[in-house]
This record gives structure tokens, C-alpha cells and sequence, in this order.
């Protein structure tokens, strides 16, 4: 039997977790956030009217009884933006959760590692859960670990980019050392690759681009949900060893114990 997620406490039916970013409307988020039935859904603290929450926009589309909100600091470039903005999220009444993102390269969106650490100690210690995006890196998701983070949140290619699990390898180190959930984020464009992160042994994942890139935003997001569902479920399963030759699973001797048979005509 699988447990819930627990995150700081915190359970959670789903393991799939939603962006909000760059939907057409309210109602089309709204329509895949039913969909996916998530219950963690993250909100850039830049693109929302904290003091006008009931507004037709984001904040609009959440519905508080189901979904926890999860104010991100995307577009601070540095851990003192990002602690700001944290702040700033707390005063307007909001959970003390916060995904703290520090992307000061604007190409690629790459989180920067230092800061990332520096803003994580502040907002520990300031009593916020944490959950920082980071570089799939297992030194340094070791280390947000040991000062206090919620979860480590490890890219799985460039944020929006769409191309699946290209860190793998460093995912599998990062989850197997860890002993806080791990949530897989950014780069997910297809169902097949949350079921591939899940498959892995990821806690969660995140996903948004490819949400609101859907021609059918909430169809994209139940698809989503399913697939996340059936790579824990495998998971948990015990997926069977990689061979480097053919192995038959119908053997042609000792079958049920029996004599062999002699299949010639």
C-alpha cells in the first residue's frame, strides 16, 4: 500500500503539483487545476494582485479548500529579492510556504546555487517550509537539506524547455541519498516524462508549460495526473532489471516442471 505524500507534516493524496504561469484565462486554469486534481499549486508572487485575491485572475482560479497555494519567487536574481518577496507573501496572509527560485540568468532560467543556500538559511530560520528549485545537483541538495528545507526541488532540463528527464543520473543520486521528498520540476513536456521521474523514484512532480501549451489545458493535465499515478505505482512495483541479451519469458524446458517438449513436426 502507498502512503500519502507528507511534506513538513503535511499530507497529500496527489503527487503532481501545478504551475500557473502563461494559461489563456482564469477558466482555463481553473479547468486543468479540477483536472489534475493537485493540491499544491504555485503562484508567482510577481504576477499576482496580493491585495485584490478575488479578482478574475490566478489567485481566482485556486480553490483554497482543495489546494494549498504555494507563492514562488520567480524573477528574484538574488536571495535577498527572493527572501523579500517570501515576505511579502506572509504579510498579505498566505501559508508560510515558499518555492524559492533565484534565476538571475535570463536565458536559460538556471537557478543559482548560492544564493539559492543563502536565501534557504534566511527563510528557515525565519520559519518558512522551503521548497527550493535547484540544478539537479546532490551536493547541494544534501545541503539545503541539513539546514532545513521541506524538499529539494531538482530541474529535470530548463524550465519550460519541455525536453523531459535530462538529469536522470543526478536525479537518482539526489533521491537516493535524500531523506526529504523530492520533487521533480521544470522541463516536463509530456506525461511519459512524469511517469519516467516517478518511475525513478521521485516524491512529486511539477508541471506548467506543458499544461498551457495544450491545445486541451484540463484533458494535458488529467493525463498528467494519470501518468504521475501509474510511475509511483511502478515504482512501487519494482520495475525488473535492465539485460544486455534476450531472455525468453516463455522458456522452452521445465515448464511447470514438466519434460520438455519436442516441438518438431
Amino acid at each position: 500500500m502507498d502512503r500519502p505524500l507528507e511534506i513538513a507534516g503535511r499530507r497529500f493524496r496527489s503527487r503532481l503539483m501545478i504551475g500557473t504561469g502563461k494559461f489563456p484565462s482564469a477558466e482555463a486554469l481553473r479547468a486543468a487545476i479540477e483536472a489534475s486534481g493537485a493540491e499544491i499549486v504555485t503562484v508567482a508572487l510577481r504576477r499576482v494582485d496580493l491585495d485584490r485575491p478575488d479578482d478574475e485572475g490566478i489567485l481566482s482560479a485556486i480553490d483554497r479548500d482543495k489546494q494549498l497555494i504555494l507563492p514562488n519567487t520567480s524573477g528574484a536574481r538574488s536571495a535577498d529579492e527572493a527572501v523579500r518577496l517570501a515576505r511579502l507573501a506572509r504579510a498579505a496572509g498566505l501559508e508560510p510556504w515558499i518555492k524559492l527560485e533565484v534565476t538571475p540568468e535570463p536565458r536559460y532560467l538556471l537557478p543559482d546555487p548560492v544564493e539559492t543556500l543563502k536565501a534557504a538559511e534566511i527563510l528557515v530560520k525565519d520559519g518558512f517550509i522551503v521548497l527550493p528549485y535547484i540544478q539537479a545537483d546532490p551536493v547541494l541538495a544534501k545541503r539545503l537539506e541539513e539546514i532545513g528545507t521541506a524538499t529539494v526541488m531538482p530541474l529535470g532540463a530548463p524550465i519550460g524547455s519541455n525536453r523531459g528527464v535530462q538529469t536522470r543520473d543526478m536525479i537518482r543520486i539526489i533521491i537516493e541519498q535524500s531523506g526529504i521528498p523530492v520533487v521533480v520540476d521544470a522541463g516536463l513536456g509530456a506525461p511519459s516524462h512524469a511517469s519516467e521521474a516517478m518511475e525513478m523514484g521521485a516524491d512529486a512532480v511539477l508541471v506548467n508549460t506543458a499544461l498551457s501549451d495544450a491545445s486541451d489545458h484540463a484533458a494535458m493535465a488529467r493525463a498528467f495526473a494519470l501518468a504521475t499515478e501509474a510511475g509511483r505505482l511502478a515504482y512501487l512495483a519494482g520495475l525488473g532489471p535492465l539485460r544486455g541479451t534476450a531472455e525468453a519469458s516463455s522458456p522452452l524446458t521445465g515448464f511447470l516442471g514438466g519434460p520438455p517438449h519436442d516441438l518438431r513436426v
